[in-house]
């Protein structure tokens, strides 16, 4: 019998296992994207869990409720919630990697901006802190015109796969996450710790903007970049899954091993 929605996006914490690990305590940090749930993060963070990392998949706020409580929420909300997340694993483990999908990972650039030292390494899948619509610039206005535009969720190209996210897309909400992103961007060069890039090479959702700002302004000297040719935007539950959960599992066991 399958899970029900309820439990695929309710919050993930898995607990270390430290002698699968070599006696130290490894926590992983793992953060979804904007109108997803944890459900986008499970598989992934259930791979890690089993092979001895604590695995903590926080509910953002306003996720996993309805789009119009979304619409409520800001981008200091969800980051507060991450925060929140990474200051208990880090209280708990000797050493903590994070990671997110598409917001999730800007969520989580904003954190090794801010805690470079207190990170061992930053996985980052299709993330978004810029993009090529101009229908962007009009969201000052349209958020108080429109309050939703059609789902951007579900962007995945293997069949019979759900993301478990919203039906519509929050103006409101949204346009808190785009303004948070010029500050992301300035501080990029910030981050210096191990970094593992995935990209799809079909996304429909973040263009390739983000990926040239990212690569280009951060201070690591430790980058890897990861093709995902066979998936769209959710790429951590699309055809390519299996490569992020074998390359960022060697990735956590290098930096924080």
């Amino acid at each position: 019998m399958p899970p029900s929605p309820a439990s695929v996006t309710a919050p993930l914490s898995i607990a270390a296992r430290p002698e699968l690990t070599g006696g130290r305590r490894i926590g992983v940090l793992l953060s979804h994207g904007f109108t997803g749930s944890p459900a986008s993060m499970r598989p992934w963070g259930e791979y890690l869990g089993a092979r001895g990392y604590g695995v903590v998949v926080p509910l953002l706020p306003g996720h996993g409720t309805t789009w119009q409580d979304l619409n409520q929420r800001t981008w200091a909300d969800w980051h507060a919630e991450v925060v929140s997340a990474f200051d208990a694993l880090r209280a708990d483990h000797d050493a903590v990697v994070i990671g997110g999908l598409s917001m999730g990972g800007a969520q989580v650039i904003q954190l090794a901006e801010a805690r470079n030292d207190d990170i061992a390494g930053v996985m980052l899948v299709n993330p978004a802190v810029s993009t090529k619509r101009l229908d962007v610039k009009l969201l000052p206005v349209l958020k108080h015109l429109v309050p939703s535009f059609p789902a951007i969720g579900n962007d995945i190209k293997k069949e019979g796969v759900d993301e478990h996210g919203y039906d519509r897309t929050p103006l409101k909400a949204a346009h808190s996450m785009m303004k948070a992103w010029p500050g992301l961007i300035a501080d990029l060069p910030k981050i210096k710790a191990p970094l593992i890039y995935f990209r799809a090479d079909d996304d429909h959702v973040v263009d390739d903007s983000s990926e040239k700002i990212i690569l280009s302004r951060i201070s690591s000297s430790d980058v890897t970049r990861v093709p995902l040719p066979e998936s769209f935007h959710v790429a951590t539950i699309d055809n390519d899954a299996p490569t992020i959960f074998e390359q960022s599992a060697a990735f956590v066991a290098r930096v924080a091993g």
